[in-house]
């Protein structure tokens, strides 16, 4: 029994322009996880990630503070089960 997961989240806050984005793609290679990070129009950054539970919570946990630099303010986070769609974890 596979224990992959989805991790869905947004993060609010100054989270643009402080290398948030390649410094969650980087950790996210590192542990092995699939998906995507981007920022979005609204001045926040999505994440969309897949792969094991521990691997998940240890972004979540990184999500929760970011680079130095970022102010993170909220992280919206939605869990649930992986649909295999990614092949590999990119900046959009």
């Amino acid at each position: 029994m596979s224990d992959n997961m989805r991790l869905s989240a947004v993060i609010h806050g100054r989270v643009q322009g402080v290398g948030f984005r390649w410094t969650v793609q980087a950790l996210a290679q590192g542990l092995g996880l699939s998906g995507y990070v981007s920022n979005r129009p609204d001045g926040t950054v999505r994440v969309e990630a897949e792969g094991h539970s521990e691997s998940l919570a240890e972004l979540e946990k990184y999500l929760r503070t970011g680079p130095r630099g970022a102010v993170v303010t909220g992280v919206d986070l939605v869990h649930r089960a992986a649909t295999g769609e990614f092949s590999r974890f990119a900046t959009k």
